[in-house]
């Protein structure tokens, strides 16, 4: 949640090297970081600190001494002193927070009461605020004076408080500018105001800022007190940090906190075994369901050559339509209560691209060279099986993939958990069991 000020942005562009190594700092090693820290000028590396993420700060601030361990922790803002605090062990807290002036020690520990997914646990409570009744010339020069302070977090809008902190409105430097010096700021504030409640959490955040393209959105409690800003850059963090949690789930990975080359080697096994077991245990079933149909197999020899055909089409057409459907209950462009309409089209969908590529696999079959030495003399037969096996598995593939992410959301998992491997196994297993059962209808008294 690393908040930069417009300053600091101004310095930050105009030094090549804080720049330059913040571009390398992923791939570089522990070790290679803090040599390179500790190399730069004061000024060079202060801009770095305040452009690393919590977790990289707090890799930096464990290899300071006491004594320097003070003067860096008093750069940060208290909403990004509260984001490295969190790292610390519950013991290693009171003496980093002893090491801040009492005011933003205050603000540090009202920020650490809320989790840091919520949207107190990402708001700055250093924001600008004004009085209903001044006037706009004093207003003015009263921001003059509040945005000295470097930890100020945002010079777009100023919101309008009365004397027991709730929001009546909000104005913006505009609006001030091109006032009439006397008007009062009650007159010029807007007084619909988009604001977020404390405890919403983090992914929700982002939708809004995303719904009404705002640099900034004030945070409330269930008085409508005012508590502090969120920036859209704190909610550029967000939307990586989920992003990327949706992608490793999908990809069947538990969460992975670091990167990946900083990830200890034990602790990456351990993310990826326990999907890998659940999956290799689901294909087991695989096993057991061709197992069961062994006699089938055993009077014709040729329906297992279509077996990873079949896997693969029911897999591929679940994997495709999870995805979507978990992509758009991430943007809220689905609800639980669409799952009817998402249903029917699904269904469509299957079938249209079930015939589609069961037209592809009876071509395949018909027109390839010596076919009837490859498939023997009910090829027909034996096409027809197949092409109609492969229109129902995409069927139902499509239908068990757009499904699945609903039905979890509406018992309040993370859909993404419905990873693209998770479909494909499910349906791999149900998949044959179509294949099968179908074969023995088409080609009862011809092969059986």
């Amino acid at each position: 949640m690393t908040a930069v000020t417009d300053a600091e942005e101004l310095t930050t562009v105009g030094s090549e090297v804080p720049v330059s190594l913040l571009e390398r700092w992923p791939s570089l090693s522990h070790e290679e970081r803090i040599t390179e820290f500790k190399a730069l000028l004061r000024t060079d590396a202060e801009d770095l600190f305040l452009n690393l993420h919590a977790q990289e700060q707090n890799e930096i601030y464990s290899e300071l001494t006491p004594a320097e361990r003070r003067s860096w922790i008093r750069l940060l803002a208290p909403d990004d002193v509260a984001d490295l605090i969190q790292l610390f062990a519950a013991e290693n807290r009171p003496a980093a927070l002893a090491l801040l002036d009492d005011f933003t020690r205050t603000e540090v520990v009202a920020l650490l009461a809320y989790s840091e997914d919520e949207a107190g646990g990402l708001m700055s409570s250093r924001f600008i605020r004004l009085r209903p009744e001044m006037a706009a010339d004093e207003a003015i020069h009263y921001l003059r004076a509040q945005m000295k302070a470097p930890s100020i977090e945002v010079v777009y809008y100023a919101y309008v408080l009365d004397t027991s902190q709730k929001l009546l409105g909000v104005v913006s430097f505009r609006q001030l500018m091109l006032s009439p010096p006397a008007k009062a700021v009650r007159d010029i504030m807007t007084t619909e105001v988009i604001s977020i409640p404390e405890d919403m959490d983090q992914e929700e955040v982002s939708k809004k800022f995303a719904q009404h393209d705002l640099m900034a959105i004030p945070v409330v409690d269930a008085e409508n007190k005012m508590k502090g800003i969120i920036t859209f850059d704190d909610v550029v963090d967000v939307v990586k940090e989920e992003a990327t949690e949706d992608i490793q789930k999908l990809g069947a990975v538990q969460v992975m906190d670091m990167p990946y080359l900083r990830t200890p080697f034990l602790q990456l096994i351990q993310k990826r075994a326990g999907w890998l077991i659940v999956l290799f245990i689901g294909e087991m079933f695989t096993a057991t369901a061709i197992g069961h149909y062994e006699s089938e197999i055993a009077k014709a020899v040729v329906l297992a050559l279509f077996i990873p055909l079949i896997i693969s089409s029911g897999g591929n057409s679940g994997s495709q339509a999870s995805t979507l459907i978990i992509r758009s209950l991430a943007l809220g462009e689905l609800r639980i209560e669409d799952w009817w309409k998402v249903l029917k089209r699904e269904i469509l969908s299957g079938l249209v691209l079930g015939l589609i590529l069961g037209l592809i696999c009876a071509a395949r079959i018909y027109l390839w060279p010596n076919r009837d030495q490859l498939y023997g003399e009910h090829y027909v037969l034996l096409g027809i099986a197949v092409s109609i096996s492969v229109l129902f598995v995409v069927l139902w593939g499509a239908t068990v993939g757009s499904m699945l992410p609903l039905a979890l959301r509406k018992l309040d998992f993370d859909p993404a958990t419905a990873s693209a491997p998770l479909v494909a196994t499910l349906v791999d297993v149900t998949g044959l069991i179509i294949y099968f059962t179908i074969a023995r209808v088409v080609l009862n008294g011809s092969l059986f």
